[in-house]
């Protein structure tokens, strides 16, 4: 999802500042199943140029908008200085969309998902 991001943005992301995240999945009463199951917060990079961020950021909220994602907050500058955010997520899959300008002058691509399976886990029962 970060790389068709960065595509659609015309952003070309460093496969080493990738930062994946896993953590359990938590239910409502704080139980935690022992198959597997795990959400992934996901960010990786860009040095886009900074006048670039808004223009990149445009792109990617009219893809997601597209995909059916609801823009949550959306910004380009605070105090006529770049600053993006773009916040998204999509009820259907709750996934959580982030791409931001960075304190570094960076774009970044977040990803955070729902609980999901491991590909060769099966649910156990409740």
């Amino acid at each position: 999802m970060t790389e068709y991001m960065a595509q659609t943005a015309g952003a070309v992301l460093d496969p080493g500042s990738a930062k994946p995240l896993f953590s359990d999945c938590v239910g409502k009463n704080d139980e935690v199943r022992e198959d597997g199951r795990y959400k992934l917060m996901y960010a990786v990079y860009s040095s886009t140029p900074l006048e670039q961020h808004p223009e990149a950021v445009r792109k990617v909220r009219a893809m997601l908008e597209q995909q059916g994602f609801k823009i949550d907050g959306y910004r380009e500058s605070v105090n006529g200085k770049v600053d993006t955010v773009l916040d998204a997520s999509q009820a259907s899959s709750r996934y959580l969309i982030t791409v931001e300008t960075t304190s570094g002058g960076l774009l970044a691509f977040r990803v955070r998902t729902p609980c999901l399976m491991p590909p060769a886990a099966t649910e156990t029962p409740s």
